[in-house]
Parts: C-alpha cells; sequence; structure tokens
C-alpha cells in the first residue's frame, strides 16, 4: 500500500510516499480504508527522532485518521465493514489503509465531512481533556490559550465557548488575530511584543478587568509559559500542553504558594490507553458540539498524500494556522 514512509529520522520537509506491507488485524483490530489524516505537530517530532514514543522503522507517521471499516477483528462488536469512522493511533495514519484498536475506533455523524473528522481527532481531545479534567474549567471562567492561531490552540478557544466560558487568544499577532477573532476568542492577547513577561500580564488584566485568567491552557513553554503564570487569577490552574516554542520553562514554586496556582501536565495518550472509555465519551461530547454547531475545525488546507511534506515544513517553522488535512483514496 502507499504511505509515507520514515526510513531515517530527519527533516519534516523531505518526507516522500513509498510502500509498506498491509497492516494485520488482530482480535481487537479495526482495518480502516483511510480518506483524510490529520497533520499535527507531534508527527513533526516523530518524523524529526525527537518524540517521547518512536515507531519502529520503517514505519507511516500520523495520529488521526477517517475513512471506511474494510475489516474487524473478531473481538469488535461495536463496528462493521462500511462505517464511517475516525481512528486514533500512535503512528501510521499516513497511509491508504491503517489497522487501530477497536477501541480507538468511533463511528462519526453521517453529515461529517472525513476531513473535518480527521481534523477533530488529536487536537480536540487533548483541548478538552486539557481544559476539563486537568484545568477544572467551570462554565464562565476566562481561560488564556497560548498558540491558540495552532491546532490544539484553536480547538481549545472553541470549546471554550461552546461550553459557556470566556476565552483569551494568545497568538503571535498579524494575521493570526483574524484567524482568532473568526474561531469566537473574546480578547486577543499579542505574544509577540516586547518585554513579554510585563506586557502579557497587563493584557490580560485588561481584557479581564483586572480579575486574570482562571485556566491557562500553554502550547508554547518558554517564556511565553513564563510569562502567562503571572496573568492567572487567584486559585488559577495551568496546564501544560506542549513546548512548541522551544524552551522548557522550570516554575519557581513560591508563586505557586503566594496565588494559590495549581500546574499539571497533559499527556493525551495515556487516557487513550489507560482510560479509553473517558474518550469515548469526550469524542461523543465532541461530536454533539460539531452537530450543534458549536466548534468546527479551522482547515487550512487540505492535500494530497505526496505534499505531507509541506504541511509538516509548515508546522515546523510555527507559521501554521489552522489544520492541515492530508487526502487519500
Amino acid at each position: 500500500m502507499k504511505a509515507i514512509v520514515i526510513q531515517e529520522f530527519g527533516s519534516p520537509s523531505s518526507v516522500a510516499v513509498g510502500e509498506l506491507p498491509t497492516p494485520d488485524v488482530g482480535d481487537q483490530d479495526v482495518l480502516v480504508e483511510v480518506h483524510a489524516a490529520a497533520v499535527n505537530y507531534p508527527d513533526v517530532l516523530v518524523v524529526q527522532g525527537k518524540y517521547q514514543i518512536l515507531p519502529q522503522r520503517p514505519f507511516a507517521p500520523g495520529k488521526d485518521a477517517a475513512g471506511i471499516v474494510r475489516a474487524t477483528g473478531a473481538g469488535v462488536t461495536h463496528l462493521k465493514p462500511g462505517d464511517r469512522v475516525v481512528a486514533q493511533l500512535e503512528y501510521g495514519a499516513f497511509a491508504e489503509l491503517v489497522s487501530a484498536k477497536g477501541a480507538a475506533c468511533f463511528r462519526i455523524p453521517d453529515t461529517m465531512p472525513f476531513e473535518d473528522a480527521a481534523a477533530m481527532g488529536l487536537v480536540y481531545q487533548t483541548a478538552y481533556f486539557a481544559l476539563m479534567e486537568r484545568g477544572g474549567f467551570q462554565p464562565g471562567e476566562t481561560v488564556l490559550v497560548t498558540g491558540a492561531a495552532g491546532g490544539v490552540g484553536s480547538a481549545a478557544i472553541q470549546i471554550v465557548k461552546g461550553l459557556g466560558g470566556i476565552a483569551l487568544a494568545g497568538i503571535a499577532g498579524g494575521k493570526q488575530s483574524i484567524g482568532a477573532t473568526q474561531l469566537g476568542a473574546d480578547a486577543v492577547i499579542d505574544l509577540s511584543v516586547p518585554e513579554l513577561r510585563e506586557s502579557l500580564r497587563e493584557q490580560v488584566r485588561d481584557a479581564t478587568n483586572q480579575h486574570g485568567a482562571d485556566v491557562l491552557l500553554d502550547t508554547l513553554g518558554g517564556d511565553v509559559f513564563d510569562a502567562a503564570l503571572r496573568a492567572m487569577a487567584w486559585s488559577g490552574r495551568a496546564v501544560v500542553i506542549g513546548f512548541a516554542a522551544g524552551r522548557i520553562p522550570e516554575i519557581k514554586a513560591n508563586y505557586l504558594l503566594v496565588k494559590n496556582i495549581g500546574v499539571s501536565g497533559l499527556q493525551w495518550s495515556d487516557y487513550r490507553d489507560r482510560q479509553p472509555e473517558k474518550v469515548l465519551a469526550v469524542q461523543q461530547e465532541l461530536f454533539g458540539l460539531y452537530e450543534a454547531g458549536a466548534i468546527r475545525p479551522r482547515i487550512a488546507a487540505s492535500l494530497p498524500l505526496a505534499r505531507a511534506g509541506e504541511a509538516l515544513a509548515q508546522l515546523a517553522s510555527g507559521q501554521a494556522s489552522g489544520k492541515y488535512v492530508l487526502t487519500l483514496q
């Protein structure tokens, strides 16, 4: 079968289409004919050999695949051939066929295009778990989302609004502010300004009548996280999602004590592997928000499989605005 084949770790822009064997289907597995696959920032790290979980080579990257069930293992009873599904994977989505655990495959609404289903996989699950499970969000609270132009960030803005919150979109300025407004953000926080340490706090205070952010969802790390922590409200909750800015920050514990701030991390794949019943419940709620018109993935471009390198390179540059989706079949 055709797939993006990683023989050696390297530059995201250099990936190419090759051939891989048709995957085996175990008793608890589902074989999916892939019609759309989302490109996520962790895919960049996997291709570079920098991710915490690296497959044995050769392999196809990709963590979200939407398509049609072609076969099921003997132990899979909730799906059948012909069903339209989205599959959540550790790797393998950038291929014509993928074998996924049945528990990680979800039937998608009849009206949902495959591109939307793929784009609503990892990033929306991550954003929801960060906001609700780790951030303890309550309707009416203010949420600061850094990297709001990216996949997880844009998903988080929509979910916050869909669940009755106030969303502050932390972006790199310029045209990203237009996208944040289109997503429904209540205010835009410019992360590209000089003296970020003071400026970010002042921007958040101005946007919240001096209250600060009840929840921080941080995808960037580095100087942005350092500054954002100072913009938290009393008893705020900060959730560490990633370090797209490069530097892993160190937290001064005395600051947490003074403002009663809680900090937690999110590794979404642990929920997929340890508590699949929670992932299923969240996926059903996300589909419900989609059908109600409260959330829609912001797709920057749908590209053929052969142009996967372009999408990965765009994510690696930090300039992506919206989701990139690969189309197959």
